[in-house]
């Protein structure tokens, strides 16, 4: 390997890194500006070539990358969770992909003139959407709860689904191309199925018992598990060609649903080398598109793209949420937004360079107009989906819920206060018995650290306008702050005083330049409040009078912790060392005070 080789490699890194941190700034996708990127620097400048800087070794890469994304979506995907979800979101992964699939898999086949094959393949391929794309977007658009959930399980429960159907389509055709007779090709199709299947659900039933039974130290479980994967994966394609990306996605869909199983270091080991493989995938993969078959697509492109968007997405959504109590605001812009992701673009650059061994004709043209169709629409609707929202009236009017970090006694006893006050409240810790804790209190909960790329993909930020950070360490409490202050603003983010915070000495206090505004008053801090819980102290709501003022309030309840304000407007004001404001008429006072 050469100077210049290392040098580019090194520059995809960078990049990469600076892809993800603009769009976290300005809260995109950072699809987008990776596929920018990969546009410049390969057809647009040639200064990266993929195929002559990896040479034999890309499509080794290529294969391995996508099976530790597919291993990342299925992992995500808990069975248990099927049943309490809403009719039309089983409705979409299921009825709402096959309706996708055909009236895309059609119009490819119409409007390009494309082989069964390839308009079946194309069609599977623009099925998945992705929570890469998805969470971003929601975040900006700020939709109402019914379509919040609904984009989110979709674009978690997709991937997967349409990952595999996109894996068995490609298999049938592989083998009905190599002009095996019809008995002949069901025969290895079937055995496609039951390699993949096995290998992938031994996989992960041997790597759950090793970890269930602890066999393998914490520091090695994530080492082990990128050992299964690519093993599975190997073993799969070496008994069966091409059915290692069933199998890995088999794998993570035993291990995520297995019992007694504690996968949470191995969700944050591959959130960060999804991340990677992500940033560099894209890159590459933009990189390797020709100019001159991106300008063969022509007008025909343009409406290929209108039916996806236009079409197909609404008759899927109209469809599956025929019975349900969503409105038709609701529906339209559930109709709007399906961006495509990650998935799509690296399983149809895999299997595009599979198929370039083969005969199909057009098979060039199959990855620019996958990645056309991502870029159409995450850009359209990254653009169009908030003005849409507000135009429709489905978008929450004001972020007022509270996001509180960590699910303590502290949080808890906070959180059930806001909740009791008509605020949404969301508790997002690491603490099992602390998330079951605060279950049971009936408090909605995140099980993750909200600092994570996990928490990113997946914590439901709709309506959230303030954040509350109860962790008993404050360094902890900062660190959450710092990831959170574009989204909520310093002016929203709340802290209790630690146990250090109160030290004379430097070395023992956060920077004021990442210090949020101290929750309550300069001497109360988290320990004296848990005290307080402990023995027995209780929230108290206290409305204010003509005849019972503010002034009354603070002589009746010297002992009393002031915790929240809220308006008669119903407004909520977190009571800070830094402003106050000064309850009047009909203002309630929130406290918490001594047993």
């Amino acid at each position: 390997m050469n100077e210049s080789t290392i040098i580019i490699i090194t520059s995809i890194c960078v990049v990469s890194m600076l892809c993800q941190w603009v769009a976290w700034r300005v809260r995109l996708p950072a699809i987008l500006f990776l596929l920018v990127v990969g546009f410049l620097l390969g057809p647009i400048f040639d200064i990266v070539r993929p195929d002559e800087l990896f040479g034999d070794l890309l499509f080794p890469f290529v294969s391995l990358a996508v099976a530790i994304i597919l291993f990342e979506g299925s992992l995500t995907l808990k069975l248990s969770e099927l049943p309490g979800l809403s009719h039309t979101i089983t409705r979409l992964i299921t009825l709402g992909a096959l309706v996708t699939w055909v009236i895309i898999g059609a119009s490819a086949f119409y409007l390009f003139h494309f082989s069964w094959q390839l308009s079946v393949l194309f069609g599977a391929l623009c099925v998945v959407t992705g929570p890469t794309v998805i969470m971003p977007m929601l975040r900006t658009v700020r939709p109402n709860a019914n379509i919040s959930n609904i984009l989110r399980w979709e674009g978690i429960l997709i991937d997967p689904v349409g990952a595999l159907l996109t894996v068995v389509t490609f298999e049938f055709i592989i083998l009905y191309t190599q002009g095996n007779a019809i008995g002949h090709t069901i025969f290895l199709f079937g055995k496609i199925i039951i390699i993949g299947s096995i290998a992938g659900i031994a996989s992960g039933y041997f790597l759950g018992y090793v970890l269930r039974r602890q066999w393998v130290p914490e520091y090695l479980q994530n080492l082990a598990t990128l050992t299964v994967l690519f093993s599975s994966f190997t073993l799969s394609n070496h008994f069966a060609e091409e059915s290692g990306l069933l199998a890995v996605t088999l794998m993570g869909l035993w291990l995520a649903n297995m019992r007694d199983v504690d996968i949470a270091s191995i969700l944050n080991f591959k959130e960060n080398l999804t991340v990677l493989f992500i940033s560099g995938l894209f890159i590459l993969l933009a990189a390797r598109l020709d100019l001159s078959q991106i300008q063969s697509l022509n007008i025909n492109m343009l409406l290929l793209f209108l039916i996806i968007q236009l079409v197909a997405r609404p008759i899927a959504i109209w469809l599956c949420s025929l019975g349900s109590d969503l409105t038709w605001r609701e529906k339209c812009l559930l109709s709007w937004v399906a961006p495509r992701g990650i998935v799509a673009a690296a399983v149809s650059a895999l299997f595009a360079l599979r198929l370039e061994e083969t005969t199909i004709d057009d098979i060039h043209l199959l990855v620019p107009l996958i990645f056309m169709v991502i870029v159409g629409t995450v850009v359209l609707q990254s653009a169009t989906a908030g003005p849409l929202a507000k135009w429709l009236g489905v978008s929450e009017p004001s972020p007022t819920g509270i996001l509180i970090m960590g699910a303590n006694p502290v949080a808890r006893c906070l959180g059930e206060a806001i909740k009791d006050l008509g605020f949404r409240v969301l508790l997002a810790g690491t603490s099992r018995s602390n998330i079951h804790a605060a279950r049971m209190a009936g408090l909605e909960t995140f099980y993750g650290n909200p600092a994570s790329e996990y928490a990113d993909q997946r914590l439901n930020m709709v309506g959230m306008g303030k954040l509350l950070a109860l962790a008993p360490n404050s360094e902890l409490n900062t660190v959450v702050a710092t990831r959170y202050r574009n989204d909520f603003g310093r002016e929203n983010m709340f802290s209790l005083a630690g146990s250090m915070d109160n030290e004379n000495s430097d070395k023992h206090r956060v920077a004021q330049g990442y210090r949020n505004y101290q929750l309550l008053a300069d001497n109360v801090s988290y320990k004296r409040l848990a005290s307080m819980i402990s023995l027995g102290g209780k929230v108290k709501k206290t409305k204010l009078t003509d005849t019972y003022t503010y002034e009354n309030y603070k002589d009746d309840n010297k002992n009393a912790v002031q915790l929240f304000l809220l308006s008669p407007k119903q407004q909520l004001f977190i009571v800070t060392d830094h402003v106050q404001e000064t309850p009047g008429l009909d203002w309630t006072v929130v406290s918490l005070v001594d047993a």
